[in-house]
């Protein structure tokens, strides 16, 4: 496609991503500060933080992305300017998101004392076990947070949440020192208190972006459509769940392989599975920076497609598409020159910084391919296509990627090199399947009618 034609998208496409890329760098960097704060404490915590993100991440992204649904159909029902059924979807979104939330907090005590079944070193269990019930409990005020959230990035309302990521990670960091390392007048908690310190962020989150949405002036329209139709309504819940389950399916299959790639590697010890965390971490960051820009896509694909204009569309994804391309480029280039300072931050422990410095060379070549795949299914998001690529990443990760990590980190004694090399194939796979995908879905007509009754 020519640059005259994505041209116009650039800037819209930029405006809506910077926001929501911070916001959704939120979701990662409380991980981030978690792991680089507990990793002080020594390479047991650290590996212990990685089997427990590992477990609860899977989980949780399931949840993200149920509400994920919420965002396109507001942007296609934004475009039409059908107040109705955006009063209906602010209702049953965030009733829907609650919900979720409610289900996910309880399966923290069913899934806790299971990890003792993965064969993980059993210093590591016993950390991780009190970490994941209370991580669990988090999710709550975190998916109550995406449903008002979700909400208004749909209507292009994206600063607000960056604003309070920005703040709760700042919080988040803060509590962390604190609790961990018993500073400030707080009790010393160890591993714990990061725990403690991101469910005190997260309510926090919840209660002021409910507050936005239920007082800000410029939704008072909404809030009136809402009331005017409150309560539950089928048709609506039905195409949220029809919508949102595929995509939090999807994200779980992806994040689901990363994690039992973690559990596979904790098989190989407490050393890697330290360095996987650390190389990890650092690739979740990178990657959620993109996914800002998929939100982006999802919300202008979503808009263009609402208005009826099929070619601003397609346009408007491949715009993310070179966006995306550009920005992960430039962020494998860093990696690979900081390969080897960057794993100090989190530990000392030579032989951890060692392998954690390999495992980030990898990191960086995978970089472009994860950045495509997610920029694609934020496109295809917004053209309400979830169920393929969820299909997709199902066989692309579970099997291919996972096997063959399997066969040459245990078959060809490659060890925790080996299994990143089959993320990497699997990542490599689904971006080139979704981004044919997107070429051919985008170029078919946008239906005549849409909307929900």
């Amino acid at each position: 496609m020519p640059l005259t034609a994505v041209r116009p998208h650039i800037k819209p496409m930029l405006l809506l991503a910077y926001p929501v890329i911070l916001s959704q760098l939120g979701h990662v960097l409380v991980n981030v500060v978690d792991s680089v704060v507990v990793g002080q404490t020594g390479k047991v915590a650290l590996a212990a933080v990685s089997l427990s993100v590992s477990v609860s991440t899977v989980v949780m992204v399931l949840g993200l992305g149920l509400s994920m649904g919420i965002t396109p159909l507001v942007a296609a029902a934004d475009g039409k300017r059908d107040m109705p059924l955006l009063g209906r979807l602010l209702v049953n979104g965030v009733l829907l998101s609650t919900l979720a939330g409610v289900g996910l907090a309880g399966l923290g005590l069913i899934i806790a004392p299971q990890l003792r079944y993965l064969n993980q070193p059993a210093e590591v269990v016993a950390l991780a076990m009190p970490w994941v019930r209370l991580i669990f409990l988090s999710f709550l005020p975190l998916m109550i947070f995406q449903g008002f959230k979700q909400f208004a990035e749909g209507l292009g309302l994206t600063r607000q949440a960056m604003y309070l990521s920005v703040g709760a990670n700042l919080l988040n960091a803060l509590l962390c020192y604190m609790f961990v390392f018993g500073n400030l007048g707080a009790p010393q908690m160890g591993m714990i208190g990061a725990a403690w310190a991101t469910l005190i962020s997260r309510v926090l989150m919840a209660i002021l972006m409910a507050t936005y949405v239920l007082r800000a002036a410029r939704l008072r329209p909404h809030r009136e459509a809402a009331a005017s139709g409150l309560g539950l309504h089928g048709p609506t819940l039905r195409r949220l769940l029809g919508l949102g389950s595929p995509i939090g399916v999807q994200m779980m299959f992806e994040m689901g392989a990363f994690s039992f790639s973690a559990i596979m590697i904790g098989w190989l010890g407490t050393t890697s599975l330290a360095a996987h965390q650390i190389a990890i971490n650092v690739a979740s960051a990178t990657y959620m920076a993109a996914s800002g820009i998929a939100a982006a896509a999802t919300i202008r694909v979503g808009n263009m497609r609402g208005l009826g204009d099929a070619e601003g569309a397609r346009q408007a994804g491949f715009t993310a598409y070179g966006l995306t391309f550009l920005f992960m480029s430039l962020m494998a280039l860093i990696l690979i020159l900081a390969r080897d300072f960057i794993p100090y931050f989190y530990n000392n422990d030579a032989a951890v910084v060692a392998q954690a410095a390999t495992l980030l060379l990898i990191a960086a070549l995978f970089q472009i391919s994860d950045g495509l795949q997610v920029v694609g299914l934020g496109a295809l998001r917004g053209l309400e296509d979830v169920k393929i690529p969820s299909l997709v990443a199902l066989l692309a990760y579970w099997a291919v990627a996972l096997p063959l990590g399997y066969f040459l980190g245990f078959k060809l004694n490659m060890g925790a090199i080996g299994i990143w090399i089959g993320l990497l194939t699997g990542l490599t796979l689904v971006a080139g399947l979704l981004l044919w995908r997107f070429r051919q879905h985008s170029a078919v007509p946008v239906p005549a009618a849409m909307a929900v009754h």
